[in-house]
């Protein structure tokens, strides 16, 4: 199976190549492939002619959107759209990846893909618009929402704690924002289990579905899990504050657990909860897609 897999030096991206290294997996880098822009995009798809896309690729600088909303537009919202446009043209399926930032976190329990979106930022509303995008575009496609996403590459949560854990006596991290933490491997996992799946298979649930580790927690009990687990002979205090406090260009949701019921019904998957898949990772476990735990 050749596999166009887009944002292949990014978390989920990282993963996904590893996973799918037996697969013909092609992975520009971005600099092979400005998915800013539309003809290359398309380009590369009429190219490569591949049987499946997979595009967890995306502009996930949160704040940094609000100041780039046209720069986030092209490659949160028109890149998908294209993606979709020739995977509709080649009739293979795509899989795509969003975000819980398309609610506003006025919710009081995990939201449902039927819960009605509302997003309080551009990022939200972009990726937004790209889900839609691929919704209408009439290719067989999976889209998945996940949230919070961590690994031990790039710039992420995990990271940013673990060092400053070492160089500060005293973290301040928001505690009123309640979301869950996801290890890309473990998304990544389960982008794979459905890689595996016919055309036929996935045509037959084609649509939207929730993606994430069991569990929910906020940003200020995440990083209290984080340096507790780091073994530090003087850790720092972890001191809970409030949003209002840590004031960010962009809003965030202050709630949004995601209710992954769905896609453990369609297809069989659930992730483990969220404090295991953090402590899997920061041992460095390298679970193999046959020895992944799924419903």
């Amino acid at each position: 199976m050749r596999i166009l897999l887009t944002g292949s030096t990014g978390q989920i991206g990282g993963d996904l190549a590893d996973l799918l290294s037996t697969h013909d997996v092609i992975k520009p880098t971005r600099a092979q492939l400005d998915l800013a822009d539309p003809v290359a995009l398309r380009d590369v798809v009429r190219s490569v002619q591949p049987d499946l896309i997979i595009n967890p690729a995306a502009y996930t600088a949160v704040d940094r959107a609000e100041q780039e909303p046209e720069l986030a537009r092209r490659i949160n919202a028109l890149a998908p759209e294209i993606l979709a446009t020739e995977a509709k043209r080649l009739d293979i399926p795509l899989i795509h990846f969003s975000t819980d930032y398309v609610f506003d976190g006025s919710a009081a329990s995990p939201y449902s893909e039927d819960a009605a979106p509302h997003p309080m930022n551009v990022y939200g509303a972009t990726k937004l618009d790209g889900e839609r995008a691929v919704a209408t575009s009439g290719c067989v496609h999976v889209i998945l929402r996940t949230s919070w996403v961590y690994s031990r590459r790039g710039r992420n949560f995990l990271l940013t704690i673990e060092r400053l854990a070492r160089e500060r006596p005293r973290l301040t991290i928001v505690a009123d924002q309640h979301g869950t933490p996801n290890w890309s491997r473990e998304l990544a996992l389960a982008a794979v289990r459905l890689a595996t799946l016919t055309r036929e298979e996935i045509a037959a649930k084609s649509g939207l579905y929730h993606l994430g580790c069991r569990g929910a927690t906020t940003w200020h009990g995440f990083a209290t899990a984080i340096v507790g687990s780091m073994g530090l002979a003087n850790p720092p205090e972890v001191v809970p504050i409030e949003t209002s406090d840590y004031p960010t260009p962009a809003r965030r949701p202050a709630y949004s657990v995601l209710s992954c019921d769905r896609i453990r019904a369609a297809f069989g998957i659930e992730l483990p909860h969220w404090g295991d898949a953090l402590a899997a990772c920061q041992a460095e476990v390298r679970p193999t897609v046959d020895q992944r735990r799924t419903g």
